[in-house]
Parts: structure tokens; C-alpha cells; sequence
């Protein structure tokens, strides 16, 4: 950092604000560094500002998958909340596996991050118990996780509820659960939701019939465009579909399209997880919002904590949710 320093006639200070992505440089400054570390080949030590400072500067988010959208948004909210602190963001993809889960959790792997967001779907309670680090961990997801780590979750019982409680009260008497799973326990997405939903169906009344409860495996846009085509053309009467997420829920407007039924009037649509993109599709996906920006807050406030104080007792937060009505649903008469 010397030399980049000395050749761009800057203070040290100023290069390691450049380097560690702190605002308070001017843009001109800012290029002239950047050229110059391009030039000289500077390349940053993790290893030996790990044993100087004790930190990287990273944080690590591992996810499923980065071609869905609920995941893509995750990291650029991840990121823009960890820019002002001047810390950088590394996003893996584990493909749910849980052997690729389990080696983003390798010692050595870790060693690489300050902290680390692991949205887990491939280890079950046994596998995340065996782990041993003091590097801090935020597990994000739904399954059941040994008590001394932080833990998020989204309100999917109480999102799923409010949708399916939403359809109902605008005439909606059929309501599918696609993507749904009536299995308990209920440690994941899938059947969480459908949870939800035959709760509000219990209260409105209306007893949950398993054949509106529509499972996929992919839970990508286009493979819920071809169930919805496909129960519908095998006769299913439905006037009302919780998609598990939004893209779900998308891909269920577009299977009534090519099927012919009409989005509000044939059918009313409602997802989950308020995507960017809920407002604009035709028509506006009414979705449940799970309280995103939130859940980032909490997940970077508990790898502070541990951080700061390594015996810290664990938390373990479950998200408000709130449904942000569009036009997929009715308005009430």
C-alpha cells in the first residue's frame, strides 16, 4: 500500500479507504488509485491482514441457486448493506446439495470470511451440529437448527395464512397451494406455506382438499406454468392459487393464460416474497412481503454481535410479514 501511495501521491490511509470500498474519497482520487494498483499488480493479502487485524473484510452468503430471483435480490440487498462499512460481499452457490453446503463450511473455506449468511437446505440438524468454528454463522432458512446458532426465518406459516385468508375473503372458494406440501414437521418452505394455508382454510370453513395441494420440484417459473396447464386441462376447478413464491405465482399467470382463464376474474393469483419484479408483470402480482430489508438488518446485527462478543447467546428471529395488494386479486366489492 506503500507504493500505491507513493505513486499515486496520496496518503496510505486514503489507498486503504480506496481499496476497502469507503466512501469518503473523492472520484477523481478514487480512479487515480485504482489505476495505479492496476498498474503496479497490487493485490490485496487476506492471510496477512487476517493475522494483523484479525478480520478479511468479507462476508460470505451462501444460496441454493443464483438463477432465482428471491436469492439474486438477497445478495444485492446483502451487499448494499455492507458497502458504507466498507466491507466486501463473496456469494457461493451450493445448489442445495448438502455436500456443497457442507464444504462452503469447510475450515479452510471459512477462514476466507469475517462472517458468513448460509441459506441452508442440504444439511439437516446432525450435520450443522458436528460443525465446529468460531468464525460467525447466520443460518437463514426454515429448517430445525441446534440451539447455539443465530438463526432467521421468514413468517411462512403466518405469510401463507394471510395470502390464502386474502383470496378467501374475495370470493376465492378453490384455492390451490402450488408448490406446496402437506408433510409435517414442517422445516421447510414448501410445507410450511401449505401450512399456512390449510390454517386459513380451517378458519374461513373450508376444508383443505389435498388435490389443490400442487408439489413441484424445480419451483422455477416455467415448471409452474406446465402444472397449472396440466391440472387444468385434467379438470381441476380452482378459482384462487397461493404460489409458494412469486415466481411461482408468475409462472401460474401464465398457465392460465395459455389455458384460457383470466387473472383476476377466472382466477385470483397471490405469491410470496414481494420480488421486484411482483410489480411488473400484467397484472401486478399481489404478494406477501416478508420483510426483506429487515431480515438483512437482523442477519448483519447478529454477525456484528458475534464479532464483537463470541459467547453471545444465539437468536433466533422469525420475520414480520405484511401482503401488498396488486391486481392478481379483486378488489373487495
Amino acid at each position: 500500500m506503500s507504493d500505491v501511495a507513493r505513486a499515486a501521491g496520496v496518503s496510505v490511509m486514503t489507498v486503504s479507504n480506496v481499496l476497502n470500498g469507503r466512501p469518503n474519497v473523492g472520484a477523481e482520487t478514487r480512479i487515480r488509485v485504482l489505476e495505479v494498483v492496476d498498474e503496479l499488480g497490487y493485490e490485496i493479502n487476506l492471510t496477512a491482514r487476517r493475522l494483523r487485524t484479525g478480520r478479511t473484510g468479507t462476508v460470505g452468503l451462501i444460496v441454493p441457486r443464483f438463477d432465482h430471483q428471491y436469492y439474486s435480490e438477497l445478495a444485492a440487498r446483502v451487499s448494499d448493506a455492507l458497502a458504507p462499512e466498507g466491507l466486501h460481499l463473496v456469494v457461493e452457490q451450493s445448489g442445495a446439495t448438502r455436500e456443497r453446503e457442507l464444504s462452503a463450511l469447510s475450515l479452510a473455506r471459512l477462514q476466507q470470511y469475517d462472517g458468513v449468511l448460509l441459506s441452508a437446505v442440504g444439511l439437516d440438524f446432525a450435520d450443522l451440529d458436528r460443525i465446529r468454528t468460531d468464525v460467525p454463522i447466520v443460518l437463514l432458512g426454515e429448517q430445525e437448527v441446534p440451539d447455539r446458532y443465530h438463526n432467521i426465518k421468514m413468517g411462512n406459516v403466518a405469510g401463507a395464512r394471510l395470502a390464502t385468508e386474502h383470496l378467501v375473503a374475495r370470493g376465492a372458494r378453490r384455492v390451490a397451494v402450488l408448490g406446496g406440501r402437506l408433510e409435517t414437521p414442517h422445516h421447510d418452505m414448501a410445507s410450511s406455506r401449505a401450512q399456512g394455508w390449510a390454517d386459513a382454510l380451517d378458519a374461513a370453513g373450508l376444508a383443505p382438499d389435498p388435490e389443490l395441494v400442487i408439489p413441484l420440484e424445480s419451483f422455477s417459473i416455467a415448471e409452474a406454468r406446465a402444472a397449472i396447464v396440466e391440472r387444468l386441462a385434467g379438470g381441476l376447478a380452482v378459482d384462487g392459487i397461493l404460489g409458494v413464491t412469486d415466481e411461482i405465482a408468475i409462472g401460474a399467470m401464465a398457465g392460465l393464460r395459455d389455458a384460457g382463464r383470466v387473472v383476476p376474474d377466472d382466477v385470483q393469483v397471490v405469491g410470496f416474497d414481494n420480488l421486484r419484479i411482483s410489480d411488473h408483470v400484467s397484472p401486478g402480482l399481489t404478494s406477501v412481503d416478508p420483510g426483506h430489508d429487515a431480515m438483512v438488518a437482523h442477519a448483519l446485527r447478529l454477525l456484528r454481535r458475534q464479532l464483537e462478543d463470541r459467547g453471545a447467546a444465539p437468536e433466533h428471529v422469525v420475520s414480520d410479514v405484511a401482503l401488498v395488494e396488486r391486481g392478481s386479486t379483486r378488489r373487495p366489492k
